[in-house]
């Protein structure tokens, strides 16, 4: 019985809903309407007339009348007039999955019902000519959803009548062929009647094939001609994908100049995504050897033009672009010159990973998918093996590119298709150790530094497995069968390094840079390798030449390669472990011995210490330094003697200066905490600048930090972080000297958030937040949002006091009888609105924060009397305009509370006064009135000069809807607000501190960021951000790393590239313009000019580690 219903249900749906809903198989929709319209082929081509007008999402019904009487342009424009132009929606533009299926099902709809028609219904000159005539019809109407709808269906019925083209030329020639054999029989064997079939068959099917082609003619100059430069993108990529079908579906027809030149045009296109089907659709043809021949003329004509789109601004196009070179290359390598292949191999340095790989694939196959008949008879291992030629060509090619620094990334780019070269670790060790057999070029000095390089990202991507920082979204979960090949592949490493490194060690050890890079290669080793594969001398010799590497060299990166080696294999989880405990142990004895005797013969000589004294004592500090920096050396009492050191250095000024400050191993002094906690590297906070460096260990008390740092700095200077910051008005400063202040701001808002200085010396820090926004704004943003974890109330104090800071610095600078249009009090109004927009959304977690936050700014309105005498403003009552900031956050029932607090502060007078010097008190106050049915987020005065003001809706909470947490100070909405209830909160004091919540590691960056898009004056700052309570609209704004809080502090950046109805394309092959990409920085209209910036690779996610502390950036 359901099924019955069913049944009765769908013959009652029109075809566009039968097609829609997707219940029926297309198969037996279609054998359906077929047999309509043998039954009545007026009523069944009216139906599928009006399939495809609904299809468009025209409301409208052509009946019967008007299909006998009216012309299809008649028809088309009386289906205008009834559609619904008010609504910009129509099934193809409309989202969701529904519709989504809706275009796959047209599209099928109309491939079957051309399959289904092919052998009798498309020829009888009446079906296909009515529903060619009104898709051309409709194609060329103004209507969008017209134009797109009968565009795509026109396309796909031609794509349709392609393949039945096809199958006719296959059928004529193979009856052709028939014939032919045939009529060469002798004359007794030769049958007249089959040739007379076959002629008969040979005709019918030239008549249709030429019938087809007519149908095919009418489509391509009637719709496609048009509309493949439509002004809408959709239609335009429509038009490209279906002609990229038909000539690699129908070659013999389509593949020719006539066709190809529009494809070619269309790579001119101002949207990526026109560009990105041209593209698409080229590759389908270069992929095809028997197709190549055809496509000389055309590769010579736009071959510039595809190689320039490998710097697309859009970086899908750009992807594509280099893969369809890869193509062109495989099938003819003379084609691209090298100029051309020079433009695609610097892509392998690209900061987008998709762009690098493509362009690493590229310069795989140019450079080392060619072997010679030469290269047969090579060894499989070995400094003669293919492989190792393979990999000569890599260290030459990573020399020429002149990007030393970068060899992480080449790996990278070339680890998809060479990752089997790039893990062939004997014959790169072969290259180092072997001596060059007779006739073979021995590897230069550059050559062997850059091979061990490469050598050295090949063993961290495999064991690392992700791309290196900057490139591609970090670390992933692996599969299991991705973790089963890292540890196979990390045992083998390690197998074969093991016996390895200490030879190379012994080789380069007077090279610092290649010494550097070789005691890297033990941070990946499988420690339990030693034990198990027997390798225990050779682990005492790797010890052995560490310790002689440490003895021949004072770098400071040698030196803290040597410390991170025994720091990798001094792990107590390994039976090694006591073995390399000893040696390290023997090693830092000697080292802090000959440490004390230098420093007793230099403090007893009684005069100035020589040169060479003080070197001795410089480079034994930076050993012991090194070693400080990565192990625990508490036990030894360092303290003591660089007390010593320190004392006499400062108070005598008899201690050279290199050993105080020239260099930075010696500027760490070795601080020791009495009493303080172990030592670890995670815990170890630095605090540096330029003329020293200061290390605090967690746990050491904030007076002493000060103390110490008084000791280099000025008094001045520590109470005020502007003197770090300020140099960055200056736009021709170096950008190193950018670097190195980030690191500084970086290092001290981590002294804050650890709380060994007070949270409350951050004010000097979050007051410079809109001031120095483009160069130190992530930082800011990202300490208050640890500082707000941390502690809520102590966070909101602190951003209270910034702006109380302003606020006295513009009375310093202003008087007291500014002018509030001054733009120095709209700076620190608008950075209010800063600090507000980022305690979010949920007022229930930030609720005290924000209470505490208003009492204290009115008793700072409150604090001064009027300089005008009795009877006078406060001196600092202007400042409850900037306090007006945060009354949005604020809940209704806090709301009142903060309102009977401020008026213990008003007199009676006040409340009476209406002169322009009191409207800020009464705007404040109008902003915490409860009753009203808005919430209002910024209140202007009437002398302000602003011409609106922003309003926040909402509704008025219901208290019995949401529960308050128990235990707060917060009123509820239907009770009094009693003085008791009051008192709760504003008599609160903060009889000790508040315990931090052990959190993890901040994410505070120091690496340059993206600018934000800069507020025009012009516009000012209203208006910009809407805070309804409806669901917001999120503006799209730049990635930005460390980036914790909720807050929309840019304007939107939106680029309007869509092509205007006046901008068609009428001549694409003539001075068209397009876009390219700047490789490793990202595109940004306000972004500094910043080319000579050398990017810095620090993982956010581990820059508190203090494995990555002492990296240098440059």
């Amino acid at each position: 019985v359901n099924g019955h219903h069913q049944e009765n249900d769908m013959e009652n749906l029109s075809l566009f809903e039968i097609v829609k809903l997707g219940k029926s198989a297309t198969q037996s929709v279609v054998d359906d309407w077929i047999e309509s319209y043998k039954t009545d082929r007026d009523s069944a081509l009216l139906e599928l007339i009006n399939f495809f007008i609904h299809c468009s999402g025209c409301k409208g019904v052509c009946v019967s009348e008007m299909f006998r009487h009216m012309q299809n342009s008649e028809i088309i424009r009386k289906m205008t007039e009834e559609f619904d132009e008010d609504s910009g929606d129509y099934p193809l533009a409309m989202a969701g999955p529904v519709w989504k299926k809706f275009k796959l099902s047209l599209c099928e709809f109309i491939a079957v019902l051309v399959r289904q028609c092919q052998y009798s219904i498309i020829y009888d000159e009446y079906m296909m000519d009515m529903v060619i005539s009104l898709l051309t019809g409709l194609s060329d109407s103004q209507v969008r959803a017209f134009r797109h709808t009968s565009t795509l269906a026109a396309m796909k019925l031609m794509t349709a009548l392609v393949n039945v083209a096809l199958n006719l030329s296959i059928n004529l020639d193979n009856t052709q062929r028939q014939y032919e054999t045939e009529r060469n029989k002798s004359i007794g064997k030769r049958a007249n009647e089959r040739l007379e079939l076959l002629l008969q068959k040979r005709k019918e099917l030239q008549e249709n094939q030429d019938e087809i082609e007519n149908m095919m003619n009418a489509i391509f100059k009637g719709v496609f001609i048009h509309r493949y430069r439509d002004v809408i993108a959709e239609i335009r990529v429509v038009c490209i994908e279906e002609i990229g079908m038909w000539m690699k579906m129908y070659s013999e027809a389509f593949l020719n100049d006539s066709y190809l030149k529009y494809v070619g045009w269309t790579m001119y296109d101002k949207q990526g995504e026109v560009r990105l089907k041209c593209l698409t659709a080229l590759q389908g043809l270069y992929y095809s050897r028997e197709l190549n021949a055809r496509l000389e003329l055309f590769t010579s004509r736009f071959k510039d033009r595809i190689v320039s789109m490998t710097l697309d601004k859009e970086y899908d196009v750009a992807v594509q672009a280099i893969k369809l070179l890869t193509l062109v290359l495989q099938s003819n390598d003379e084609v691209l010159t090298a100029e051309d292949c020079e433009s695609v191999y610097h892509l392998v340095y690209s900061a987008h990973r998709p762009v690098a790989v493509a362009a690493g694939e590229f310069l795989y196959k140019k450079l080392f998918s060619h072997h010679g008949p030469e290269d047969e008879g090579r060894p499989r291992r070995g400094r003669q093996c293919l492989n190792a030629n393979l990999i000569r060509t890599t260290v030459l090619f990573f020399l020429e590119s002149e990007l030393h620094e970068h060899g992480a990334y080449l790996v990278d780019s070339l680890w998809d298709c060479a990752s089997e070269l790039l893990k062939d670790w004997e014959s790169m060790i072969s290259l180092l150790l072997d001596e060059p057999y007779p006739g073979e070029e021995a590897l230069t000095d550059a050559q062997e530094a850059a091979l061990i390089e490469i050598m050295l990202c090949a063993v961290r991507q495999t064991c690392e497995c992700h791309p290196p920082i900057g490139r591609g979204p970090g670390k992933r979960v692996l599969t299991a069968k991705e973790k089963k090949t890292q540890l196979d592949d990390r045992t083998k490493i390690t197998e074969t390094f093991a016996v390895a490194l200490p030879l190379l060690l012994a080789k380069y050890s007077v090279d610092p840079d290649k010494v550097t890079n070789l005691l890297q290669f033990p941070q990946y080793f499988d420690l339990e390798i030693y034990t198990t594969g027997r390798l225990e001398k050779h682990l005492d010799a790797l010890l052995r030449q560490v310790r002689d590497v440490v003895e021949k060299h004072t770098d400071t990166d040698v030196l803290e390669a040597c410390s991170m080696t025994f720091h990798a294999l001094c792990n107590e989880e390994f039976t090694i472990y006591n073995r390399v405990d000893i040696v390290r142990s023997q090693m830092i004895d000697e080292q802090i011995d000959k440490f004390h005797r230098l420093l007793e013969d230099v403090l007893q000589e009684g005069e100035e210490p020589d040169e060479d004294d003080a070197y001795q004592v410089l480079s034994t500090l930076k050993r012991i330094t090194a070693f400080h920096n990565a192990h625990d050396l508490t036990k030894w009492d360092l303290f003591t003697s660089n007390y010593k050191l320190l004392n006499s250095g400062l108070q005598n000024g008899d201690m050279p200066e290199q050993v105080l400050t020239t260099d930075p191993g010696a500027q760490l002094i070795l601080v020791h905490w009495p009493g303080c906690m172990p030592y670890t590297c995670s815990s170890a906070v630095k605090c540096c600048s330029e003329p020293t460096r200061l290390a605090a260990i967690d746990g050491a008390d904030g007076d002493t930090v000060v103390k110490l740092c008084c000791t280099f700095y000025d008094e001045n200077q520590i109470h005020s972080i502007h003197f770090w910051l300020c140099f960055a008005d200056d736009e021709a400063g170096k950008i190193e000297a950018l670097h190195r202040r980030r690191n500084l701001l970086a290092a001290f808002c981590k002294l804050i958030i650890y709380n060994v200085v007070e949270m409350k010396t951050g004010a000097d820090i979050f007051k410079q937040y809109m001031r120095y926004y483009n160069d130190y704004g992530d930082i800011i943003k990202e300490t208050m949002s640890k500082a707000r974890q941390i502690d809520k109330i102590q966070c909101a104090k602190t951003l209270i006091l910034s702006l109380q800071q302003l606020f006295n610095e513009m009375l310093n600078d202003l008087g007291c009888n500014f002018d509030r249009s001054a733009s120095a009090f709209f700076g620190i109004k608008e950075l209010a609105r800063r600090f507000s927009l980022t305690f979010g959304l949920d007022q229930i977690k930030t609720r005290e924060a924000i209470a505490m936050l208003h009492k204290d700014g009115i008793e700072f309105a409150f604090k001064e009397p009027s300089p005008q005498g009795e009877g006078g403003p406060p001196l600092n009552l202007a400042f409850l305009d900037i306090l007006s900031e945060f009354s949005s956050k604020l809940l209704r029932q806090d709301k009142k509370t903060v309102h009977l607090y401020l008026e213990r502060f008003m007199t009676f007078q006040m409340a009476l006064q209406r002169d322009d010097c009191w409207l800020l008190l009464i705007s404040y106050r109008n902003s915490l009135q409860a009753g009203a049915d808005d919430d209002t987020l910024s209140v202007i005065s009437g002398m302000s000069s602003r011409s609106s003001a922003r309003i926040r809706r909402s509704k008025p909470p219901a208290a019995n809807k949401r529960k308050l947490p128990e235990g707060t100070y917060a009123l509820n909405q239907d009770s009094s607000c009693s003085s008791s209830d009051v008192s709760m909160w504003v008599n609160r004091e903060q009889s000790g501190p508040h315990t931090p919540v052990m959190m993890s590691s901040p994410h505070i960056v120091s690496t340059v960021m993206r600018d934000a898009k800069k507020l025009r004056p012009e516009q000012g700052y209203m208006g910009v951000y809407s805070m309804s309570n409806e669901t917001p609209h999120t503006p799209l704004q730049p990635h930005r790393r460390g980036s914790g809080l909720m807050e929309d502090d840019e304007e939107p950046i939106v680029e309007d590239v869509m092509m205007s109805s006046e901008e068609r394309l009428d001549d694409l092959n003539e001075g068209m313009d397009f876009d390219t990409m700047d490789i490793d920085l990202p595109p940004s209209k306000n972004r500094r000019e910043r080319s000579e910036l050398k990017p810095d690779y620090f993982d956010p996610a581990s820059i508190m580690d203090d494995s990555v502390l002492n990296v240098s950036m440059f």
